[in-house]
C-alpha cells in the first residue's frame, strides 16, 4: 500500500442509522473528506465521505454503502487510506507516517540501530517505535529535531542521537 497513506481510522456506529465515529490523522481533520475515494486495508473503497457532525475525538460521518448500525459496527477499528496523489505535497521537514515506517536508523556515529516500526501521535508529539536489531523489545524515541536530525528519504535512513540511557546495551 505505498501509494496509499493512513488518513483516518473508524469507531464503530455512532447512531442506529449507519453513522460511524470517525478519527481524521490529517492536518487539518475535515480535510479528509476531500480526498476520497478512500480504501480500506482489505481493498474495500467509498467513493463518498460526508462528515455530519463534530464529536469529542473526530467527527461522525457516513460512508457511502453504510446504511445500517450493524455496517458501522462492522468496520469498527478499520484504517483509511487515500491515494497518495491526492494528497497535498508536505514541505521539506514534514513527512507522512508511512514514509518512515521500514527506515533504517542510524546513530549520528553511523552505527546501525534498527528499523522504525511505527509512528504514533500521542497528543504531545510524535514518537518513533523503533525496533533494535537483536532486541525483543522495541523504543520509543521523540520525533524531534534534535533526537531526530536527518531524515533521509531517498537513502532510506534516519540518523537520531537518543538520549542518554533511552536505548539497551
Amino acid at each position: 500500500m505505498t501509494d496509499r497513506v493512513i488518513v483516518g481510522a473508524l469507531g464503530g456506529a455512532f447512531g442506529v442509522q449507519g453513522e460511524l465515529r470517525l478519527k481524521s490523522f490529517c492536518a487539518d481533520p475535515a480535510a479528509i473528506a476531500d480526498y476520497t475515494p478512500l480504501y480500506t486495508e482489505d481493498g474495500r473503497s467509498f467513493a463518498q465521505l460526508v462528515l455530519t457532525g463534530q464529536l469529542k475525538n473526530g467527527f461522525s460521518a457516513r460512508l457511502d454503502g453504510v446504511v445500517t448500525k450493524e455496517d458501522a459496527d462492522a468496520l469498527r477499528n478499520t484504517n483509511l487510506y487515500a491515494d497518495r496523489t491526492r494528497l497535498p505535497s508536505l514541505p521539506d521537514d514534514e513527512y507522512y507516517y508511512s514514509d518512515l515506517i521500514g527506515l533504517t536508523v542510524l546513530d549520528t556515529g553511523g552505527t546501525t540501530l534498527g528499523t522504525v516500526k511505527n509512528v504514533m501521535d500521542h497528543g504531545a508529539g510524535d514518537l518513533l517505535e523503533i525496533t533494535i536489531a537483536g532486541q525483543s523489545e522495541t523504543v520509543l524515541l521523540p520525533f524531534t529535531q534534535e533526537i531526530v536530525p536527518t531524515v533521509d528519504l531517498s537513502a532510506e535512513k534516519i540518523i537520531v542521537n537518543p538520549p542518554q540511557g533511552s536505548l539497551p546495551d
